[in-house]
């Protein structure tokens, strides 16, 4: 996911090593704590019941390396990557370059825009489990040399999630400061932990070959294998964060970083826990912490909280930022996005996201209680979300001009990789996996309604809306009388009139002096320098139309607008101070008279639209100049 804890300027442009650094703790946080529980749901899965073989332990430690060097090393790292949009990945970034916002219903591309939002849809899913699994899993590591303390832990997680979300209106500035160092020492202490279980063990280090992995699922009954499957995957869930977060960090900095410090930390660690299964079957209850001597259990456990928090941090940020990014381009409702910290790009706080985050975080916990139970509800979100990604990706390379039959030996590779982890983790569809997909097609259902019901909003207006040349006679010929000073009308399109003006001059029979009608037009680009964010178009002599473009990670702020404008010598003898903003303010009426959605989903787009944060203030318009007129729009 998109997330929001570094400087974008600094990182892209300083250090490599300090952006190196950075993209440690944000892009790593997740798949870094995988170690967890990845390995040990795999070796359970392969004992199904029974003693645990030393081939099976083989097998699985395989396994997991090349799904990492596959789908993490190969797929993300040296393909998906380069499917950026001017330096931006992840879900809307493809759609972006595929030009799907836009696309007329019932085209390809418009279908194309549907997997997206599922897509999009299911990184909520995710997200709520990811907090839930790792926090649960690194507080059970209590257990380990005190079984009486096993009814705490899920207290205890619980008592930590929820400081880790009432943190969020603060914002994270301050503890995103350490995500780096923290999780470099993360990295160092599992990568040495591994390294002291391989040495017990130095046999495991066979299993560096893949024909171990491919040989032992083959030997394994049809469910056996597709169970191993689905619980090897975890080691790669948190892998897509690599591509999500490369506008933050830039391509080789997370390159770096993987291939440097977290992908050889995580390799030794999980052939460190086999050789310890191996050498001691019965650690299969948690190998991870039995692997570490006996003196440092207390210690790692606290440290892998803190890992673990780390990693929950990155995702409930990269949801903020999604939220963020989801708004601006038109598929979700405007809700209250508040900004932590000036000097920071993308530090937001989204209290409704937050809190619903929070909601179904501490739902899991409390509904699955163990992280045995959780890991069932884990990966088929993310297995889904991998392989929307690759169809995209393979879709934006055939139109960069990629040969269509290398795309589709390459990425068609890939897919069905994917499409195998996704239908191994199908299976546990009724163990937990429902939970990440019920969230996901809830979201995924607001968003395609919200979507919808704003073309048949817009299509309401287009039918109310005054041509320009109505106004411009209406200016000429009709409105004798001038009001001093300027007013601003807020338009949602770039052509005809705003309904707010109509209704002005039909209620005042005037206009002011100079009239602006400005309209926000977010573009598919992730940023728009300041020289190309204003474009003025004169309509008639005193009346102006202000198109103002901003990229889909920048915040929409008028006022902003506005005064860039007037510095750039573009509105001169304006002051914005005294500018009055008329904004429209409409009331849905669901119908079944006009053509649309069901009156239900009419229904329930009406509800968003209602509770929808005001334009005035998503937009950043001073409060004490804005007058609102309200209209009625049947749909």
């Amino acid at each position: 996911m998109t997330t929001t804890h570094a400087d974008l300027s600094q990182s892209r442009n300083g250090l490599p090593l300090a952006a190196t650094l950075g993209a440690l703790g944000v892009v790593y946080g997740d798949i870094g704590t995988s170690p967890l529980y990845a390995l040990k749901e795999a070796a359970k899965a392969a004992a199904h019941g029974g003693p645990l073989a030393p081939d099976a332990v083989l097998g699985v430690a395989s396994l997991i390396l090349w799904a990492l060097i596959t789908i993490i090393s190969i797929k993300y790292a040296m393909l998906i990557m380069r499917a950026d949009n001017r330096g931006e990945g992840g879900i809307v970034a493809l759609l972006a370059l595929l030009s799907a916002r836009n696309a007329r219903p019932g085209t390809w591309r418009a279908h194309l825009l549907l997997v997206g939002l599922i897509g999009a849809a299911l990184l909520y899913g995710d997200g709520a489990i990811t907090p839930a699994i790792s926090v649960l899993s690194a507080v059970e590591g209590l257990k380990v040399d005190a079984p009486s303390l096993a009814p705490i832990v899920v207290p205890l997680t619980v008592v930590i999630l929820i400081g880790l979300f009432i943190m969020q209106k603060k914002g994270t500035g301050f503890i995103g400061g350490i995500f780096g160092p923290v999780m470099l020492a993360w990295f160092l202490v599992i990568g040495l932990l591994g390294l002291y279980g391989i040495a017990h063990a130095p046999g495991v280090l066979v299993a560096l070959s893949p024909l171990y992995a491919v040989d032992f699922l083959l030997h394994q009954d049809f469910h056996v294998s597709f169970a191993i499957l689905g619980a090897a995957f975890l080691a790669v869930t948190g892998g897509e964060a690599m591509y999500a977060d490369m506008g933050h960090f830039g391509r080789m900095p997370i390159r770096l970083a993987w291939f440097a410090i977290a992908l050889p930390a995580l390799v030794l660690n999980y052939f460190g826990q086999a050789g310890l299964l191996i050498s001691d079957p019965t650690a299969i209850d948690n190998p991870f912490y039995q692997l570490a001597p006996n003196w440092i259990h207390y210690p790692l456990v606290a440290f892998a909280t803190l890992a673990t928090v780390i990693a929950s941090q990155a995702i409930i940020s990269g949801a903020f930022s999604l939220t963020q990014q989801s708004i601006q381009l038109g598929f979700l409702p405007r809700m209250q996005i508040r900004h932590t910290a000036s000097h920071e790009i993308g530090q937001i706080y989204v209290p409704l996201v937050n809190w619903l985050l929070a909601a179904a975080t501490l739902g899991a916990v409390l509904g699955f209680g163990t992280s045995d139970a959780l890991a069932g509800a884990y990966g088929i979100a993310v297995s889904l979300l991998m392989a929307i990604t690759t169809l995209l990706a393979a879709l934006v390379a055939i139109q960069w001009g990629y040969p269509p039959i290398v795309v589709l030996a390459v990425n068609g590779f890939f897919l069905i990789i994917d499409c195998i982890f996704f239908a191994a983790n199908a299976t546990k569809l009724f163990e937990g996996g429902w939970f990440p997909l019920l969230l996901a097609g809830a979201v995924a259902f607001l968003m395609l309604t919200w979507r919808s019901g704003v073309r048949l909003v817009e299509a309401a207006r287009g039918r109310l809306r005054q041509p320009e040349e109505e106004l411009i006679e209406t200016a000429v010929s009709k409105c004798k009388a001038r009001l001093p000073g300027a007013a601003v009308f807020l338009a949602s399109s770039p052509h005809g009139v705003p309904l707010a003006l109509t209704q002005f001059v039909k209620h005042n029979h005037a206009l002011h002096e100079r009239v602006l009608i400005v309209t926000v037009q977010i573009e598919e680009a992730p940023r728009i320098p300041d020289t190309e964010r204003v474009e003025l178009i004169e309509i008639v002599p005193g009346i102006t139309r202000i198109i103002l473009h901003f990229g889909f990670m920048q915040y929409p702020t008028i006022s902003e607008g506005l005064s860039l404008a007037c510095d750039q010598g573009k509105l001169p003898d304006i002051n914005l101070d005294d500018i009055s903003y008329y904004i429209g303010r409409e009331t849905i009426i669901p119908t079944e008279k006009v053509a649309g959605m069901a009156v239900w989903r009419e229904t329930v787009f009406a509800f968003l639209q209602r509770n929808a944060e005001r334009s005035a203030a998503f937009f950043g318009v001073p409060t004490k100049q804005v007058v609102e007129f309200g209209t009625e729009l049947e749909i």
